[in-house]
């Protein structure tokens, strides 16, 4: 009887190996995310993460019984950090880019985070179809107008306006949201004034802000919390300076993320 309840087990717990079983494909690596035994694959043939991604799932907070909506999550890193950070309960991660889905949903495996981390292959205007309303949207989107620089596709939609730009972004999330749900964004600091005029277009009031900037003092990213409903009161907090002056990124950028 013992060994038979042993055999079973092994037999579950072996399943359950395969099941989160990852095979990396050629180019793939995966790297510590310094968070909780937390890991992310990347593929240096498609766009990998930066510093942003780090600096928005730092900021971005939530309660226990939140439902979150991620548009565009690429690789699905900035989701897979917040449910480290918080015990959010589930976030339905929107992808356009086929490749990226792919990569986030094993991902999603790698960590064991099924449960918590949907990843969404579609549109994010179809996004009634999956989710009906959250309590916190958030997106690190490409904020970079389209140019006729060549590049590998994929890093051009994850950087330029081609499929996503701050007009639907802004639309979507105000659709998204219920009354009184946040918003999280960063962008390029110097498109700062037409991110929040859309907000504000679109009945997102933003309650604060703060913008990066590198170790030689330029400004790059704005990163905002609007508040759908909210009044027109904001908050603003000092730079965030990302990076040496020699150009390395900081250290608690890397492994920090609580704030």
């Amino acid at each position: 009887m013992e060994k038979a309840k042993n055999a079973e087990k092994i037999q579950k717990n072996s399943k359950k190996l395969q099941k989160n079983a990852v095979f990396l494909e050629k180019n793939e690596k995966i790297e510590d995310l310094q968070c909780k035994n937390l890991k992310i694959i990347q593929n240096k043939e498609l766009y990998t993460f930066t510093s942003d991604s780090v600096i928005l799932a730092n900021f971005i907070k939530s309660k226990k019984e939140n439902v979150a909506v991620e548009i565009g999550c690429g690789s699905g890193v900035i989701s897979i950090l917040l449910t480290a950070k918080t015990d959010i309960k589930k976030i339905f991660a929107f992808e356009i880019q086929k490749p990226m889905a792919d990569l986030a949903s094993k991902n999603v495996c790698l960590n064991r985070l099924e449960e918590k981390i949907e990843i969404v292959g579609d549109d994010i205007l179809n996004f009634s179809k999956y989710v009906k309303e959250a309590d916190v949207v958030f997106s690190n989107p490409p904020y970079f107008k389209v140019t006729n620089f060549q590049q590998n596709e994929v890093k051009k939609i994850a950087k330029e306006e081609v499929c996503l730009n701050c007009e639907k972004l802004i639309y979507v999330a105000e659709k998204i949201l219920k009354n009184g749900g946040a918003f999280y964004c960063c962008y390029l600091a110097s498109r700062a004034a037409e991110l929040i005029q859309t907000c504000q277009n679109h009945n997102l009031a933003v309650k604060e802000m703060f913008f990066t900037e590198n170790g030689k003092g330029e400004v790059k990213l704005v990163v905002i919390k609007c508040v759908k409903g909210g009044k027109n009161e904001v908050k603003v907090f000092p730079n965030l300076v990302t990076n040496e002056q020699d150009g390395t990124y900081l250290e608690k950028l890397h492994t920090k993320y609580f704030g």
